[in-house]
């Protein structure tokens, strides 16, 4: 609560209103200019209560002001809570302000003769006041704190006991400035929101600024913290950045009601103490830049610049605030200057500034706080939008919207790259939603992506570009796996994650290997989520080469480089088991295979060790060669002797395993000579058993072998062994029939062969004819062919018959001719068909063996007759370049009939005497027909041979010809929707229910789409822009196929109609006039907008317009008392390009009855003054009814606009 006394002498002009909506009470000022106005300001959430001279109470809530008379031009005394003083505070013009405020302990009291502590309020200022606080919420300060530097303090101390009248107030911190109560009223009607909107932003703090806080921090010049933590913001506030040097600064001991203040230091005190500053002057103001400048401080009590003769060092600090910092405020600036310029400033923000001076390490204190509001300017910089879908062929982003800098973000608009890569953007989106999708996308494809936003003072930047990549987009390459060990037999490798996946991505790794021995493409060896892998069961000394691919549940990436690496060798195998040859009664030559298994190195040694005797008597091994060589021939040995071999292999993988031993014995002196070879039993035509007996002296031999040798009658025919073994007789087959052949035998053993005996002749008997030769086929047309063939005597007896067999294959073979003739004729063949043939000879001895088989190829005919014809539609031919019309065009197919052994050339379509000749193609399609006509339809192929026969006949029949475009007219045109119409199309044939209308409009990119198909003759386009022109075209399909589309037509939207405002607000001015108020309308598509003001009073039966203009506030003057009068307003734009004036739809009314008041409690401006309900009038009534009618009508017009 504050009190403000103010000598007068006349009637003072009341200063305005805190917020507009308090009215001040009269003055009650009888013109002594003695008599003082006491203004006790109750500020919001409180209570004041008064006691009036009848003993009744009258209970002020406030925000209110409250003038009071002093008969003595002395000032009350004010009780106070604890914790709390009473300072009064007096200007330069001589107003006194008494200001309660929670007691700070970092201030030493001072009292003043004037006023000393007192526990009542005398009887000749009020009786019995009580300061009832109406709640305990949040204290929010009066509309301008501003204040003016006191000259002197004052503290009151009060005893711990109350009187029982007196009730203490809380939630007392601020208090009105003097230029606010003397600041004249505005004369612009234009200027008063804009002034009550800047003293609401200077005088409402944040809600985040009343936080708790000490006690102790009370500023010199009367704004601190209460005893709830309450914090003054704006300019009233200290700034929490100077609490602590201010306490060290400004502390001093505390002191009780009994110390004596010294008069030398207090007026020492006020030489060196700067005075309160006047506000800083704020110009220059940008969106994020403002000029603030200054006044010298004046010091001590008289203002002089120097102390002692010395020149004063004066610096100054500026301090800023502003809501994001809670209301707090902090320094800026700290020099001599008296300017400095604000920057890094947010837009549309406001701040306080307020300048305090330090003077010879004194400071002084602060001045009163200057608000301002930064301009707004062009949104921030917006974050890049995010995928929130994607698929193969779309991408659906979304951003959120940015700072917007004071002004409404009105569209945005995102740009991408078309996937080009080429830093070149184009615009895909402009409106004011916050996300869209992009559709047809190439899949696998990455896009680039920004966006920005704009509002009505510019647009802003882009935002950082970003890539979003379709299904199936690929990552960067990964990196080769790296080899960490390897072995004979398998490889461990491992590899990194590509960096291009997100860390909770799933991703798998496919290891894929290439084998030279299996191939060169490349096998997958492993696949997992695992970072490495051993890769088993490879082979030893062997290069491989690897690779490796990632890929995730959408995407897999290309093979990364390759990766080769070789496994160890192992040491190999024992060779294969050695072979001994050449064995003499001194020598024998060894030979051996290599290992199977070689350990992977191919470099290999042999060690051949031998050892004379028996294996397992053997004690000691000769090493007899070593070396790369697989065979060597042991010499200068014993004969008929037994040694025992070994052999095993070296590589650089190690040593091998010896070979079982080889027991080998050399050479005695080779047989005699055997008995003569004689005949057993008879014999036969293709065979003869042949038997001997071995050398005298060496039967018990058990390696004896014989060789028993063939030849020819002649004597110079070649011989050849037709038996070897340890048997004395044999069975030599495969001989010819009536032919005498010679034998001969010899035996041999390990020292060599002994003699030959002599040859004995033998013939054979007669047999079957021989094999014969592969007959001759000749032929004579394509349906018949004449076989030859020639007679074979070489089987020792004559031939008696010939068979043939003919067929297709060798499977299919049956007997055509049997008989003695060297030749057969074969008719009632097939075309361009293969056969084949065998011939058999017979004799007495039976029959002889197939010839080899002769084939043929019949040659090729005409092709057979087409005889599957069909219709086909036309989708399933080849593109052509001419269009397709089902009502002229007939799309004919068949199947390929048989060639008969030529390629067909080309199909011969016969249509009645039409003849028409297609390429080697089963379809086509024959044009320019007549609309809904039959035909008659036969194919024929032909070939190089010659024409085929025509096919069955197929009746077909065109389509009629399909609908034409109707007319498109506009129904009616609204400023957001367009209804077109169209009539029934101009069908070349009958009109059918079935007919589908296809409504196309185009687009921003010049291209039509489809808006509507159905079978109505009417459709409205809705959410078009105003005044916009808008181009569209018809077509009209049915079952015949689709029409033409129409001519394109174009319609515009008409203009809106200014919107509807709420009922006007009106305030009580003094004496018989009002002030009337609306709410504010932006230009529409840069149309002018004005106000019309209609007013109805007393008994008048209609409204009259008492205001047109641009204004949004209007005072009406000679009103009559106790006369309710309605008010309304409506709107009307100006349109610039036809100069008509489109008018919207009245406002609801007010109603307002001016009335005498006699006191000065604040009543709210535009509510009815009487509590009493009162009934309708006969104009109330009336305009009920015309309501309802209005109602009705209007939703019986919706009712018909939806029925047609």
């Amino acid at each position: 609560m504050y009190v403000t006394m103010m000598m007068t002498d006349q009637m003072l002009e009341l200063p305005p209103l805190l917020n507009g909506e308090v009215p001040m009470m009269h003055h009650m000022i009888n013109g002594d200019a003695s008599q003082q106005v006491i203004l006790v300001q109750v500020n919001p959430g409180e209570t004041f209560t008064i006691r009036r001279e009848d003993g009744t109470l009258q209970c002020i809530q406030g925000p209110a002001e409250v003038p009071m008379m002093s008969p003595n031009g002395s000032i009350p005394p004010i009780h106070v809570p604890p914790g709390y003083i009473s300072q009064v505070l007096e200007d330069n013009t001589g107003v006194r302000r008494v200001v309660v405020t929670p007691h700070s302990e970092c201030y030493p009291p001072s009292y003043s003769p004037a006023l000393s502590p007192t526990h009542h309020l005398p009887p000749p200022y009020m009786t019995h006041p009580h300061f009832i606080p109406a709640s305990h919420t949040a204290y929010y300060p009066p509309a301008s704190p501003g204040d003016v530097p006191p000259h002197q303090y004052y503290q009151h101390r009060l005893p711990p006991i109350y009187p029982e009248e007196i009730i203490p107030l809380y939630n007392m911190s601020t208090f009105l400035g003097r230029e606010e109560y003397c600041k004249p009223q505005p004369k612009k009607p234009k200027e008063r929101p804009a002034e009550r909107q800047s003293l609401s932003r200077v005088s409402t703090p944040p809600s985040s600024s009343y936080k708790s806080g000490p006690a102790c921090s009370a500023t010199p010049n009367g704004y601190g913290k209460n005893h709830a933590g309450t914090a003054a913001t704006g300019g009233g506030g200290g700034s929490p950045g100077n609490k602590r040097a201010e306490r060290r600064a400004r502390g001093s001991p505390k002191q009780t009601e009994s110390d004596q203040q010294d008069p030398d230091l207090d007026a020492r005190r006020d030489q060196d103490v700067p005075s309160g500053m006047e506000k800083p002057q704020v110009c220059k103001i940008q969106a994020r830049s403002a000029l603030v400048s200054w006044s010298r401080a004046p010091v001590g009590a008289s203002g002089r610049g120097q102390t002692d003769g010395a020149p004063l060092s004066c610096s100054y600090e500026l301090l800023l605030a502003d809501k994001s910092c809670d209301g707090k405020y902090r320094v800026v600036y700290s020099g001599e200057e008296l300017q400095y310029t604000l920057t890094d400033l947010r837009p549309a923000t406001d701040y306080h500034v307020r300048v305090s001076a330090v003077c010879n390490s004194v400071k002084g204190p602060h001045s009163e706080a200057r608000a301002f509001t930064t301009h707004s300017a062009p949104p921030e910089t917006p974050l890049p939008p995010r995928l929130s879908h994607r698929t193969k062929s779309s991408l659906t982003l979304q951003w959120k919207p940015p700072v917007d800098n004071g002004s409404k973000i009105t569209n945005y608009v995102l740009e991408w790259d078309e996937g080009k890569k080429n830093s070149v953007f184009r615009e895909c989106y402009f409106g004011y939603q916050r996300h869209f999708k992009v559709m047809r996308l190439c899949p696998a494809v990455g896009y680039t992506f920004r966006v920005a936003a704009l509002n009505d003072i510019g647009p802003s930047g882009f935002s950082p570009e970003v890539v979003f990549h379709t299904t199936g987009s690929l990552p960067q390459m990964p990196l080769a796996p790296r080899l960490l060990q390897a072995g004979t037999s398998w490889v461990a490798l491992e590899w990194t994650r590509p960096s291009g996946c997100s860390p909770d991505e799933a991703v798998t790794y496919t290891l894929e290997m290439q084998d030279d021995s299996k191939g060169p493409e490349f096998k997958a060896v492993f696949s997992g989520a695992e970072l490495s892998s051993r890769v088993e069961g490879l082979s030893r000394n062997t290069s491989y080469r690897f690779r490796l691919t990632t890929c995730s549940a959408e995407w897999r990436s290309t093979p990364s480089s390759v990766l080769m690496c070789r496994t160890s060798p192992d040491k190999p195998g024992p060779p294969a088991a050695p072979r001994v040859s050449a064995v003499t009664p001194h020598s024998f030559c060894v030979a051996w295979d290599p290992p199977q298994d070689d350990g992977g190195c191919g470099d290999l040694t042999y060690l051949l060790e031998m050892s004379e005797g028996n294996p397992e008597a053997v004690s000691q091994w000769e090493i007899v060669y070593r070396g790369p060589l697989q065979e060597h021939v042991c010499k200068d040995l014993n004969t008929a002797t037994r040694y025992s071999l070994r052999l095993s292999s070296n590589s650089s993988g190690g040593h091998s395993q010896y070979t079982e031993s080889l027991l080998v014995c050399t050479l005695s002196l080779p047989p005699g000579p055997c008995r003569p070879v004689t005949i057993q039993g008879s014999v036969k035509h293709r065979e003869v058993n042949l038997q001997w007996e071995g050398p005298a002296h060496d039967g018990d031999d058990e390696s004896l072998v014989y060789s028993v040798e063939m030849s020819g009658s002649e004597e110079e025919s070649d011989v050849m062994q037709v038996y070897h073994g340890a048997h004395t007789e044999c069975t030599v087959g495969s001989l010819l029939p009536g032919a005498t052949y010679r034998f001969r035998v010899r035996a041999a053993n390990d020292a060599g062969y002994g003699p030959f005996t002599e040859f004995l002749e033998v013939t054979t008997a007669a047999g079957p004819p021989g094999q014969c030769v592969v007959p001759v086929i000749s032929l004579t047309s394509h349906t018949c062919a004449v076989v030859s063939w020639e007679t074979d005597e070489s089987s020792g007896a004559d031939i008696s018959g010939y068979r043939l067999d003919w067929g297709r294959d060798q499977d299919s073979l049956e007997m055509v001719y049997s008989g003695t003739e060297t030749f057969c004729e074969i008719s009632n063949l097939e075309a361009a068909a293969s056969y084949c043939c065998r011939l058999q000879a017979t004799n007495q001895a039976g029959a002889g063996p197939y010839s080899d088989l002769a084939w043929c190829r019949m040659p090729a005919a005409a092709p057979e007759a087409v005889v599957n014809l069909y219709l086909q539609e036309p989708v399933s031919f080849p593109a052509e370049g001419e269009t397709f019309s089902p009502s002229t065009c007939l799309a004919l197919a068949w199947d390929e009939p048989n060639s008969n052994g030529q390629e067909i050339t080309c199909y011969t379509i016969a249509m009645g005497d039409t003849v028409i000749t297609a390429g080697n193609t089963t379809c086509h399609v024959i044009r320019n027909l007549q609309p809904d006509s039959e035909y008659s339809v036969q194919v024929r192929a032909e070939n190089a041979v010659g024409a085929g026969p025509f096919g069955p006949s197929l009746r077909v029949r065109t389509r009629p010809l399909p609908p034409a475009p109707p007319r498109l007219e506009c129904a009616a045109a609204g400023p957001q929707s367009l209804k077109l119409r169209w009539g029934d199309s101009n069908s070349r044939g009958p009109s059918t229910d079935e007919t589908t209308f296809i409504l196309q409009m185009e687009d921003r990119n010049q291209r039509f789409v489809p808006i509507y198909r159905g079978p109505s003759h009417t459709f409205k386009v809705q959410r078009l822009s105003e005044s916009s022109r808008y181009t569209f075209r018809i077509q009209a399909v049915s079952e015949a196929g689709e029409g033409p589309f129409s001519d394109m037509y174009s319609f515009t939207t008409a203009k809106s109609v200014p919107p509807t405002l709420k009922a006007p607000r009106v305030a009580q001015l003094e004496g018989n006039a009002c002030e009337v108020a609306w709410e504010n309308v932006p230009p529409m598509r840069g149309d002018r907008i004005s106000y019309v003001l209609q007013v109805l009073g007393g008994r008048e039966s209609e409204y009259r317009q008492v205001y047109k203009g641009e204004d949004t506030t209007f005072q009406l003057f000679g009103l009559q008392w106790n006369t309710d009068y309605r008010l309304r307003v409506f709107v009307c734009r100006r349109c610039s390009d036809t100069s008509q004036e489109l008018c919207g739809s009245f406002s609801p009314s007010t109603h307002f009855s001016p009335r005498r008041s006699n006191t000065t409690v604040a009543v709210e401006p535009g509510t009815v003054s009487t509590s009493t309900p009162k009934a309708l009038t006969d104009e109330q009534f009336a305009s009920l009814i015309v309501l309802g009618v209005a109602s009705l009508s209007i939703f019986i017009a919706y009712l018909l606009q939806l029925l047609i």
